[in-house]
């Protein structure tokens, strides 16, 4: 079994995540690993666990919070219908 780096919880079903730098953590749950690795908005402090909006290398949950910050222009990225 496989020890999760943020509850510690020994598990036979946890599972690895690889970054693009190599890194490789494992975690017991979906909840932990959001935990660990979701960003966190410079404006209201939420963990992004969506696509969220990087401005300049800086991480907001959306383009409200990223104008709250005074970044111009920034707007939600929003699918069609279908």
């Amino acid at each position: 079994m496989t020890r999760c780096e943020v509850c510690g919880n020994d598990y036979e079903l946890a599972f690895t995540v690889e970054t693009r730098d190599g890194a490789r953590h494992v975690f017991d749950s979906f909840a932990c690993a959001i935990h660990r690795m979701a960003p966190i908005c410079e404006h209201c402090r939420v963990q992004i666990i969506g696509q969220g909006v990087e401005v300049d290398g800086h991480w907001f949950c959306g383009a409200h919070c990223a104008r709250a910050e005074g970044k111009a222009g920034i707007v939600d990225k929003v699918g069609s219908a279908v």
